[in-house]
């Protein structure tokens, strides 16, 4: 008998093992691929450090105005730089498996299906089933890439991030469809190794969510590295072709056909909850995500669900900050609940993006008397310097208690300087308190 099994070893079940084991519980994981999930495998971690190797290159095409000349044609070595991707990636599985034994928590290889409460199915990888007991149960089972009904991933012509993660060639041309963080971070590797890339978004701004200020200096930096940006375009088909794929857009302007060797479908994700027994247990769902509470329990005594099952934000560390609030709940701490006003969301693009809280279109969609602090990165030394002016910081403060509502920066380096912006909105620090700190 567990005290708790987890289904999924991704950032949300890796951390509520961790967490259980810490608290003394006895823990058991179920997960049939690699640990580390998606994130440390197929995700966030081997798509850093594709981006990484891009932006060594794009230091070394530039290296004149350095002070230095690199003699000779650079070239990207793609085989190299997916290998030094994989091995980063194999490498923090590994850290997981050593933290598993290192918590004594049991790790078994398989499918995980509820057949009832207190129980966990294991199909194995010989096809065999075991049978699990136990008192607690938090699903983490994560998600997978969607595919569009006239577009379906075929792992060739029209391929996910999986395939975009491990190119044998670096394409001609490829059309990127859909802008979030994953279309626009691929757009940006591909186009950095000489690909013609055409990024497509239905939306009126590339990468949506981030405040539109953002967005229009995201696009400014794409074009003027050579990328075609199309906004408020809907794909209509792909068509296969001898080369690759026809794209048929529909634009204000008109039907517009795109030509590419490759089209890398990014429009979202969609949760793993099938074949895991849901319906037989009774617990509950809603749009093809889980229904859970403030603590991420189900309707159903026993049985939670965390990270990308669950109609909150699908990033990795939210996944893990659900995680310890769930086992810290399950071990009767009374943790407070999480604040989903006051998150960093990241895009490692180059500039990169940071963000937390309102946006200004959404302060003034609320009502609220707010005021903008703005700072450009072409007035900073240090990115004057480093030959990275593209960019700024901005602040959105509400103009009657000066209280910061949200923060939303564009440049180098700014996804490590966004966390210290999400402490200060926690702790409710005033922009006059910002402004008066000596940085």
């Amino acid at each position: 008998m567990y005290d708790i099994i987890v289904i999924g070893a991704g950032p949300g079940g890796y951390v509520a093992a961790i967490r259980a084991a810490q608290l003394g519980m006895n823990c058991a994981v179920v997960e049939r691929a690699e640990l580390g999930g998606i994130c440390l495998n197929w995700g966030c971690i081997p798509t850093k450090a594709l981006l990484k190797s891009v932006q060594a290159l794009n230091y070394a095409k530039h290296s004149s105005e350095y002070g230095f000349d690199i003699e000779g044609e650079i070239k990207p070595d793609i085989s190299k730089i997916v290998a030094r991707s994989r091995g980063v990636a194999a490498g923090m599985s590994k850290g997981i498996e050593y933290l598993f034994k290192k918590n004594k928590i049991t790790v078994i290889n398989g499918t995980g299906r509820i057949p009832q409460t207190g129980k966990v199915d294991v199909t194995l990888p010989d096809g065999s089933v075991t049978t699990l007991e136990t008192k607690n149960i938090i699903i983490a089972t994560g998600s997978r890439a969607n595919s569009l009904p006239f577009a379906p991933i075929d792992g060739d012509r029209i391929i996910s991030y999986r395939q975009a993660l491990v190119p044998e060639k670096i394409p001609a041309s490829m059309v990127v469809i859909g802008s979030g963080a994953i279309g626009s971070e691929f757009a940006y590797f591909y186009r950095s190794l000489g690909t013609e890339v055409t990024l497509i978004e239905y939306l009126d701004n590339i990468v949506p969510l981030e405040d539109e200020e953002v967005s229009a200096q995201l696009s400014r930096s794409f074009r003027k590295m050579g990328m075609k940006v199309m906004v408020s375009a809907r794909v209509n088909s792909v068509t296969a072709t001898e080369s690759g794929c026809k794209v048929e857009v529909i634009t204000k302007k008109g039907t517009e056909f795109i030509e590419a060797e490759k089209v890398l479908s990014a429009v979202g994700v969609v949760a793993n909850i099938e074949n895991l027994g849901l319906e037989i247990c009774g617990v509950q769902t809603e749009r093809g995500k889980i229904k859970v509470d403030n603590y991420y329990s189900t309707n159903i005594p026993g049985i939670y669900a965390i990270g990308d099952v669950i109609a909150t934000p699908a990033l990795a560390h939210i996944a893990s900050a659900e995680a310890i609030c769930c086992v810290e709940k399950i071990a009767n701490m009374n943790p407070a609940p999480l604040d989903y006003t006051n998150f960093p969301g990241c895009t490692y693009t180059s500039p990169e993006i940071a963000s937390a809280g309102y946006t200004e279109k959404a302060a003034k969609e609320a009502g609220i008397n707010y005021k903008i602090g703005k700072f450009p990165f072409t007035a900073s030394g240090k990115a004057a310097a480093s030959g990275e002016k593209d960019g700024f910081v901005k602040l959105v403060i509400d103009a009657d208690s000066d209280i910061v509502l949200g923060a939303h920066f564009i440049g180098a380096n700014v996804t490590e300087m966004i966390s210290g912006i999400v402490v200060a909105r926690k702790l409710g620090v005033k922009a006059k308190d910002i402004i008066h700190s000596i940085h």
